[in-house]
């Protein structure tokens, strides 16, 4: 494998980084999880800084292309991220440090654009001509791809679902709608954020739960997480309803944290009928072919290589 046929890439979430290499055929060649100082910029620079070192150390190879993958969008007239839920990232110009820092060029996108171009490259949605991506995880993030190719908009965040109302809400979630980190209340990825559902848990009465132990309790039978879950998932069903009604994707595919909850590929479907314009629902909803590294891939391919 020549050295000119590989990329790294990085998914910079609000708790960990993953990082991968990958080749012109999308094979992945390393892959790494480092832990992210929240709350902190300079430390977060050096971690991805040292994560690309590491990955680099692992195949043999130094000075790769580096595309990362952010929680926010690139401000295109000011070049400094914005609207990220990782508030310490915000107003900071993230790809200029990093270039400085590893003295070479690098890449950035938003995540569920980079999770939409590895799917469509060689994963779960290759060959749709209408696909949403959608990111579920610390934060709520979404990207519209058509015809293999990323729809940015007037503005550059078309699919930014996260700060959309939730859809449809009851009397009890209007009343308890949580605040979100963009000053609103109600926004989709204040209920169905890796924090969101915890919030939701413990305001039911249930004890400060991750996600991973709240899932795993209801599939044990214990009946107020089993509560908060069918709910979160029923909230999902009514999220991905109005995508669906507004743009009629082939295929929403999705990546994060909560998109390995597998009860979400198997019960939102059977809800979101309800709430969609049309008797003939074809959107199919699948998990991420490339899994955890799916989004650090996509990051790597910010990076296209010559020839494939």
């Amino acid at each position: 494998m020549s050295p000119s046929d590989l990329r790294l890439g990085i998914d910079l979430g609000c708790s960990h980084l993953t990082g991968a290499i990958v080749d012109a055929d999308h094979r992945v060649h390393a892959e790494r999880r480092l832990a992210v100082p929240v709350g902190d910029y300079s430390a977060t620079v050096a971690a991805i800084v040292e994560m690309v070192g590491m990955l680099e150390t692992d195949v043999g190879i130094e000075g790769l292309p580096v595309g990362v993958a952010t929680p926010g969008r690139l401000n295109a007239s000011r070049h400094l991220i914005c609207g990220s839920h990782a508030g310490w990232l915000n107003n900071r110009p993230l790809p200029r440090d990093l270039a400085a820092t590893l003295g070479r060029n690098v890449r950035t996108a938003h995540k569920a654009g980079c999770l939409a171009g590895a799917e469509q490259s060689s994963g779960a949605t290759a060959g749709a001509r209408r696909v949403f991506a959608a990111v579920l995880g610390s934060g709520v993030s979404g990207a519209l791809m058509i015809d293999g190719r990323l729809v940015g908009g007037a503005n550059g965040f078309a699919g930014a679902w996260g700060h959309n109302s939730l859809p449809w809400p009851s009397a009890a979630e209007m009343r308890g709608a949580p605040t979100c980190g963009c000053g609103l209340s109600g926004c989709i990825e204040t209920w169905l954020s890796g924090p969101g559902m915890s919030r939701d848990h413990e305001r039911r009465g249930g004890h400060a739960l991750a996600v991973p132990d709240i899932v795993a309790r209801a599939e044990a039978g214990e009946r107020l997480a089993g509560i908060t879950l069918r709910d979160w998932l029923a909230r999902s069903a009514r999220a991905f309803a109005a995508v669906i009604n507004l743009i009629e994707p082939e295929i929403i595919v999705v990546g994060g944290g909560l998109s390995r909850i597998r009860w979400l590929y198997s019960e939102v479907p059977k809800v979101w009928a309800r709430h969609c314009a049309t008797d003939d629902l074809r959107t199919t909803l699948v998990p991420a072919a490339h899994g955890e590294v799916s989004i650090a891939c996509g990051a790597a391919l910010l990076w296209p290589v010559p020839g494939a």
